[in-house]
């Protein structure tokens, strides 16, 4: 079955940051038309004027059924597909965020805000064991993935040894049984960083901890077991990140 050309992207922020982002075509909005008075959904109606952009006023249930959710917020947008990048588009970055074995969709919508925040301008995703950039995702990172430079062509393994052996990157992976430090990575203040990502379930994979350059961990003093793989993910980034 062929793909859609089209996509319905909900949730306030996804909506204003989809327009800012400039990346797609917009077909049409649609908003709620019992919160016509939400201060929110009127400065969108008005950011939507004000861009020319179509849009209706329509009941709650529409919107549910647009969206396929009911935690649309109010808003949704008719818009063309999220579109990905080449890895050629990227290798200039200097930080890049590589997602291997991250299979929870809210946990890669809220590393793509933290990353958008952070300095990681360039995302990496495999084919395989990772959720596309669909608009349950773009939801949780807030939009942020409109303006981020997103990958998806290869498998994990292969990006890294492109990145590293033929652009000069130097491989961090985020594991539990790292023995370096964020801090000591950052003291040697490696140019151009590719920062690898495992899940809650399963971590970064044995041929990429193999080939790193660094293994770090993050240090904890409670009782539970281990961070959560935003939380982890925003912390190495906010440590390591290029602004």
């Amino acid at each position: 079955m062929a793909k859609s050309s089209v996509e319905y992207v909900y949730g306030i922020n996804s909506c204003f940051e989809v327009v800012r982002g400039g990346r797609r075509k917009i077909y049409q909005g649609y908003l709620n038309e019992k919160q016509q008075n939400n201060q929110r959904i009127k400065k969108l109606a008005e950011f939507l004027a004000k861009k020319s952009i179509p849009f209706d006023w329509v009941s709650r249930e529409r919107l549910n059924q647009l969206s396929g959710s009911t935690e649309n917020q109010g808003a949704v947008m008719r818009t063309s597909v999220f579109k990905y990048s080449g890895l050629s588009d990227i290798v200039d970055s200097k930080r890049i965020l590589l997602f291997d074995n991250v299979e929870d969709p809210h946990n890669v919508g809220a590393i793509l805000r933290s990353a958008e925040i952070f300095g990681f301008d360039s995302i990496l995703m495999p084919v395989r064991g990772v959720p596309e950039i669909y608009p349950s995702v773009i939801k949780v990172s807030a939009g942020a993935s409109e303006h981020l430079k997103i990958v998806r062509e290869s498998s994990s393994n292969v990006y890294v040894k492109k990145l590293q052996e033929n652009h000069g990157f130097t491989v961090v992976s985020l594991d539990g049984a790292g023995k370096t430090s964020l801090e000591e990575v950052r003291a040697l203040k490696p140019e151009k960083i590719l920062l690898v990502i495992g899940g809650e379930d399963k971590a970064v994979g044995q041929y990429i901890i193999n080939s790193s350059d660094f293994v770090v961990s993050i240090p904890q003093s409670g009782k539970i077991n281990s961070l959560n793989a935003a939380v982890a993910a925003s912390i190495a980034m906010f440590v390591l990140g290029g602004k």
